[in-house]
């Protein structure tokens, strides 16, 4: 007899013996079903009610396509910024935050600086973009630390364009992983521990982004940004902003949207009206091409309460601890209307969910205030 005859023999010949089944109490079987009823309704309200600033690993922040048909430059834009998100970031061992410095010349308060920078070498640059003049400087680790800069003027494009040339210069350092901007008036409201886990520690930018129908927000919009920028995309926000690496990129890589509030967002426009780029160009961009992937604030606490063509500046009397510990405390954002309606909007500054201070910087503060700052600044950063 064959090997497979015989098989065959065997298998049909063979009395099935029927396995015990072990029977689920009642009990059991209803745990069971309620177990599952909460997984799918766990899984349905997670899907329909995502947390706030919820990345979906899918969406990557990707601009969502208009319904009409785009031109040549915006599909070209777009793909370039798809291809920016999607790109997993290089991962660094010794990842930095790089910090920019925006000013007209010597920055009057380096010394506070080197006090926050000290013990962290290794996990910070610095970057400084001196307009004026050459700046002198007392401390250390400031020197040699200016890039090729240009003349900056207040409210025009040029301010936008030191911008991108400080994240150019600091992009090529590919440890450095979130961009910081800070102008001479700024000083540290936390130690730098803190500062380096709040800004790694998230996926968002910190951009501020509101929409604002007053006077000093969408009048300042100009027909002729169309169709690329619609008036309800304009948005307005502080300049002083803090990017991840792969928003650092989109920033340097813009030139379509770019162009549009270089030619068409300046002061002395048609009927009377000033527009200001570094007040609308980043929040514009970012409300288009990746709403989802900013923080609708920005880390660098600025005092417009008074009313002002310019934001409340602080004496060195003005610089006590109470002051400062006000302001590392504040953990809302607030937005306000330039209309006649004065609307405002407050929203919990969230970190990964969680309501936290929404400040790790502030200006402005006047030079003579420095020795105060000095005196507090172990006492105002212990968190």
């Amino acid at each position: 007899m064959k090997l497979h005859q015989f098989w065959q023999l065997g298998i049909k010949d063979m009395k099935a013996v029927p396995l015990p089944r072990q029977r689920t109490s009642p009990k059991r079987r209803v745990w069971i079903l309620v177990i599952a009823a909460f997984i799918a309704i766990a899984v349905a309200w997670a899907y329909l009610y995502p947390p706030p600033h919820y990345k979906s690993p899918m969406r990557d922040w990707l601009p969502a396509e208009p319904t009409r048909e785009l031109t040549d430059e915006e599909r070209a834009s777009r793909v370039v910024f798809r291809q920016i998100l999607t790109t997993p970031p290089v991962r660094s061992k010794s990842s930095k935050i790089a910090f920019m410095f925006l000013t007209p010349g010597t920055l009057p308060f380096e010394r506070l600086w080197e006090k926050f920078f000290e013990g962290h070498d290794g996990r910070y640059t610095i970057y400084v973009h001196a307009s004026r003049e050459k700046p002198e400087h007392v401390s250390p680790i400031f020197i040699g630390r200016e890039i090729h800069s240009e003349k900056v003027t207040w409210g025009k494009i040029s301010m936008v364009d030191a911008e991108r040339r400080l994240l150019a210069n600091a992009l090529q350092d590919i440890d450095n992983q979130h961009f910081v901007l800070l102008s001479d008036s700024c000083v540290p409201l936390h130690n730098f521990d803190y500062v380096y886990d709040y800004l790694m520690g998230t996926n968002l930018s910190f951009i501020d982004c509101f929409y604002d129908p007053g006077p000093h927000g969408n009048f300042r919009y100009s027909q002729n940004m169309l169709p690329e920028v619609t008036e309800a995309d304009f948005r307005k926000g502080s300049q002083w902003f803090s990017v991840k690496r792969q928003h650092a990129l989109m920033i340097v890589a813009d030139s379509l949207y770019y162009t549009k509030f270089k030619i068409h967002c300046r002061p002395g426009m048609e009927d009377g009206r000033n527009c200001y780029a570094d007040e609308h160009y980043l929040p514009t961009l970012f409300h288009m091409m990746g709403p989802d992937g900013i923080a609708n604030w920005s880390v660098t606490h600025v005092d417009w309460s008074e009313g002002k063509w310019h934001p409340k500046a602080y004496r060195a009397k003005d610089v006590t601890f109470e002051l400062l510990k006000n302001i590392t405390s504040i953990d809302m954002s607030y937005h306000v209307t330039s209309d006649s309606q004065k609307v405002v909007t407050e929203n919990p500054c969230l970190w990964n969910g969680a309501k936290r201070p929404c400040y790790l910087f502030a200006r402005k503060f006047y030079p003579e205030s420095i020795n105060n700052l000095m005196t507090l600044f172990s006492n105002y950063t212990f968190i």
